[in-house]
């Protein structure tokens, strides 16, 4: 049976582009999912890497016995600083796999309406990979200005909260929406910003309240997925103790929080893609709001028929 495209550029209501989305990952979970590892496959093996460096210089550290300076060698601190400086570059290189593929992923969709190969996602992605270097130093720029303004509004009560909650779904929307607009038609980086920005404030309720609902949703997506080693790690723990083990020096824990860790860093990274893949959709809906490039092909079509 073939899988039903869904169509993205229409002039629908708020609640009509959630239902999209949903609908999206329901006809299409399987094979995003499948490419989706296929394209992050090094990283998933560093990310557990730098995992099992934390965990190990973690336990290694709460194992040790520092009175009177004894065992005070610095290996499991090494592991620690490793593990941290791996993590950060692997979370920094898969958020640039993130936003390039479900952004490349989500314009084939469209553009070849849902019947496209795998290897047309890594062609776009390669043709605009000059632009995408360029936009993710500007977006580390933006980051960390963002971080500097949320620190000053830190010290204003519930008002100053609700600002950087407002600032992050705004610098997010800016962001997803900017990538996207690479994508669509391969625009450069001014293109794409302009028209990131020029979306974003056009629609500042709906991008807003669009990155409250699908943050929230997605949030329960990623507690679903890590909810089974979760309970797994979990009940281990309990017959662990129950049992007598001693968790901080037993190889077999150390493997077990390992993966439990890296499952849980899976999921952050896994529901940060699907973000992207939700700009996307709000994405081709506010274009075609601007545009109306869609709706008026179809209406040429249906003069051409008749």
């Amino acid at each position: 049976m073939n899988t039903p495209y869904i169509e993205f550029r229409n002039r629908n209501a708020f609640g009509d582009i959630i239902n999209s989305y949903f609908l999206f990952l329901k006809y299409n979970f399987k094979k995003y999912t499948a490419l989706y590892l296929r394209y992050n496959a090094l990283s998933i093996i560093l990310l557990i890497t730098a995992s099992y460096l934390l965990v190990t210089g973690f336990m290694g550290l709460a194992s040790r016995d520092f009175r009177f300076g004894m065992n005070n060698d610095g290996e499991h601190t090494i592991y620690l600083i490793v593990g941290a400086i791996v993590l950060v570059l692997i979370l920094f290189i898969t958020a640039l796999i993130n936003y390039s593929f479900s952004s490349a992923y989500l314009a084939n969709y469209v553009n070849y309406e849902g019947e496209f190969e795998s290897k047309t996602v890594w062609q776009k992605i390669r043709t605009n990979l000059g632009t995408i270097l360029i936009f993710i130093v500007l977006g580390a720029g933006l980051y960390f200005g963002y971080l500097i303004v949320s620190i000053i509004f830190a010290f204003i009560p519930i008002i100053g909260m609700l600002i950087q909650y407002g600032l992050s779904f705004l610098l997010t929307a800016f962001f997803g929406l900017s990538f996207m607009s690479i994508f669509s038609t391969d625009k450069n980086i001014s293109e794409a910003l302009s028209e990131g920005w020029s979306f974003t404030f056009s629609s500042l309720g709906k991008v807003i309240l669009y990155g409250l609902v699908i943050g929230i949703l997605n949030l329960m997506i990623t507690m679903l997925i890590i909810s089974i080693p979760g309970f797994i790690i979990a009940i281990y723990v309990y017959f662990s103790i129950e049992s007598h083990v001693d968790l901080i020096t037993s190889v077999f824990a150390n493997v077990v929080f390992t993966l439990g860790f890296a499952m849980f860093l899976l999921a952050f990274i896994y529901s940060q893609a699907l973000s992207q893949v939700a700009y996307g959709v709000l994405y081709y809906n506010i274009y075609e709001e601007t545009n109306n490039e869609f709706l008026r092909s179809k209406i040429d079509q249906i003069g051409v028929n008749e």
